[in-house]
């Protein structure tokens, strides 16, 4: 039997950095789904099951943070945020709340796909941040 493809939720406002990290994903092997804000992520979780979630911190209504928030509150799916922000704050925060990582943005999608690939397979392991190991 073959196996199912892994299932990345990727949400961000930014159309172009949608497009680019759906092509490089999917090129990979990941099936992705796509969310513009907060709410149609929030939306699409309910509908789908990921196995890892990219998720930008700024976005206009619900952010990601609250996005975080609601995903820890129902599940250790590994999330890694993305952000422009530069403030520590705003890492301090997405780490608090429950985030595996936390790239700035421009990020190179080498380095993203090399953590993604770490994350999953930690993920499958069942070693997760939350369990202390």
């Amino acid at each position: 039997m073959k196996k199912q493809q892994q299932l990345i939720l990727v949400v961000d406002d930014d159309q172009e950095i949608l497009r680019v990290l759906n092509r490089s994903l999917e090129t990979e092997g990941y099936d992705v789904v796509l969310a513009t804000d907060g709410r149609s992520a929030l939306a699409l979780l309910e509908e789908h099951v990921p196995d890892l979630v990219l998720l930008d911190v700024v976005m206009p209504g619900i952010d990601g943070l609250q996005v975080l928030a609601h995903i820890r509150e129902r599940s250790e799916v590994p999330v890694i945020m993305l952000s422009v922000m530069r403030e520590v704050t705003s890492l301090r925060d997405a780490i608090a709340l429950g985030a595996d990582d936390y790239m700035r943005k421009p990020v190179r999608i080498s380095e993203l796909l090399a953590r993604i690939k770490a994350k999953l397979r930690r993920a499958e392991q069942g070693i997760l941040p939350s369990d202390g190991r």
